[in-house]
């Protein structure tokens, strides 16, 4: 059986280095190494004098214990270095699933964490986030409806991509009772973890590694830390004979990590505080700016603000929006196709994510994203007084 088409990343390879304004990267604004090692006290030189042999299939010991140091309960043992975060996906799915597991996933989702799990599984069964006035909910008893005996897998992301929902603690402990009960495993990407809105990194959630023995959690740089060029992830898996089997894994996948990454992935964590606290800031402000253009517009889109994480999940009224146009927009999809191609414009088309209904991704962690919303704005029929008039 072939696995489903990777949606999100063919949409972005289509679009990503050509247009002119990308509102639907979900990555913080990046920096140079230069920046990042003059931040970190490193220098060129320590990289230039690398050794680029093999480095241990786990991960550098010392990468290890920095990742560990930002958990509670987490020791550099616990931790597998992966040479890409979606390597962690891949990975643990080959690990736990077989043809005759069932397995829940929160939805919408990045593509990978829904199809890697659907190729190998017996039974996948996306579990909906539900959209209310003002943002999202989650539906603890649909869940239960839907956990069974042969249920192998919890599927999670915390901050949520592309809604920005998260979880209370109190909901995010029946999450983990659901699963404890039903003696199910629980994968959670927390790869947007530290963004909670307008909060310090002190106020986020607990990670699920460090309140559930049966969890795999996946994170990384490319996000809250804005380092997506460094493919720079890491599991935390405390049952060890679950994490070895997924290092036999990874064997037949990278290896190992590659030296460089892990050099400056070490820099980057030894000020980690710094790099979140600078995407917080830019989130923070265009979160601000966003919900202005949202409700100068509130006939065209259902704005409902994320609550953490740099994307957020917005609906479309296509009819409003084609008002006055010769052209008819049929789907959303094809809004995002012509906005691309028109006007240099990239949103993410919510079909991408498994949400058929009228949704597009935005990304709020970009330091052009106000000059990107502007000509996004001008686009839009308010924009253009005769149609205002009518």
């Amino acid at each position: 059986m072939k696995i489903k088409p990777f949606l999100t990343e063919h949409f972005f390879a289509k679009y990503e280095f050509t247009a002119s304004h990308l509102l639907a990267s979900s990555d913080c604004e990046t920096t140079s190494i230069a920046e990042l090692l003059e931040l970190s006290g490193g220098s060129l030189a320590g990289l230039g004098a690398l050794k680029l042999g093999y480095t241990e299939s786990q991960g550098h010991p010392d990468y290890r214990r920095m990742v560990a140091e930002m958990y509670e309960g987490v020791s550099a043992d616990d931790v597998v270095i992966l040479t890409s975060p979606v390597e962690g996906i891949y990975l643990t799915m080959q690990t736990l699933l077989d043809a005759s597991d069932e397995v829940i996933a929160l939805s919408p989702a990045y593509d990978a964490l829904h199809h890697v799990a659907d190729h190998l599984c017996g039974e996948f069964r996306p579990w909906q986030l539900v959209p209310t006035r003002t943002g999202w909910e989650m539906d603890l008893d649909h869940l239960r409806s839907l956990v069974s005996s042969k249920t192998r897998l919890i599927i999670v992301n915390f901050p949520h991509n592309p809604t920005g929902y998260q979880p209370g603690r109190d909901e995010l402990q029946e999450l983990i009772e659901i699963a404890r009960e039903n003696d199910c495993w629980l994968f959670c990407d927390e790869i947007y973890r530290g963004l909670e809105s307008g909060c310090d990194a002190g106020v986020t959630l607990p990670s699920v590694a460090d309140v559930y023995e049966k969890s795999i959690v996946l994170n990384g740089l490319s996000k809250t830390f804005g380092l997506p060029g460094l493919r720079a992830g890491w599991l935390v898996i405390r049952d060890s004979v679950m994490r070895e089997k997924l290092i036999g894994w990874k064997h037949y996948t990278t290896i190992c990590p590659a030296a460089p990454t892990e050099y400056l992935a070490m820099q980057a964590l030894s000020v980690r505080d710094q790099l979140a606290e600078r995407s917080r800031a830019i989130v923070h402000q265009n979160l601000a700016i966003c919900t202005s253009f949202m409700q100068r517009h509130a006939a065209l889109f259902r704005w409902r603000p994320p609550l953490a994480g740099s994307t957020a999940f917005v609906e479309i009224d296509l009819e409003q929006l084609g008002r006055g146009q010769k052209q008819v927009t049929t789907s959303v999809m094809q809004y995002c196709h012509d906005l691309a191609k028109s006007h240099g414009i990239l949103l993410l088309p919510g079909d991408c994510l498994g949400c058929s209904s009228e949704f597009v991704r935005i990304g709020l962690g970009r330091l052009d994203f106000p000059a990107a919303l502007v000509a996004w704005e001008a686009t839009l029929p308010s924009a253009f007084p005769a149609l205002d008039a009518t």
